[in-house]
C-alpha cells in the first residue's frame, strides 16, 4: 500500500491525466463550434481557477492526497498559462484589431479568473 510521498505522486499523476483529458476535450468541443479563438483556453483557467479556489477555500479540511489529486494534478494539467501567453502574443502581432483583442483577452483571463478564484473560495470556506 502506498503512503506518504509515493501515495502523493500517485494522486497528482492520476489528477494530470485526468485534467490533461479533460483540457483535450474541452479545446475539441470548442473548437469544433466556433472559429479558432481563446475561448478554450479561457474556458479551462477559469474553471481551474474555481476549482482550485474551492478547494483553498476549505482550508485544512480536506485530506492532502485530495489536494495533490485535484489542485495539483488536474487543475495543473486542465489550466495553461503557456497557451494563455501564446495566444495572447499571438494576437498581438495581429495589427491593430489583434491588438484590442489582446488586451481583451489578458483582462477578461484576469478579472474571469480572479474572480472565479474568490468565489470559489468563498464557496469552499462555507
Amino acid at each position: 500500500m502506498l503512503t506518504g510521498t509515493g501515495l502523493t505522486w500517485l494522486m497528482v499523476l492520476v489528477g494530470g491525466a485526468a485534467g490533461a483529458v479533460g483540457r483535450f476535450t474541452v479545446n475539441w468541443l470548442v473548437e469544433r463550434r466556433s472559429r479558432p479563438a481563446p475561448r478554450a483556453t479561457l474556458a479551462v483557467n477559469v474553471a481551474g481557477s474555481l476549482l482550485l479556489g474551492l478547494l483553498a477555500g476549505t482550508g485544512a479540511a480536506l485530506p492532502g492526497w485530495l489536494g495533490a489529486l485535484v489542485g495539483t494534478g488536474f487543475c495543473g494539467a486542465l489550466t495553461t498559462w503557456s497557451t494563455f501567453g501564446y495566444e495572447t502574443a499571438h494576437m498581438l502581432g495581429s495589427g491593430a484589431v489583434g491588438r484590442r483583442q489582446a488586451l481583451l483577452n489578458v483582462l477578461t483571463t484576469l478579472a474571469a479568473g480572479l474572480g472565479a478564484a474568490a468565489l470559489g473560495w468563498q464557496l469552499g470556506s462555507l
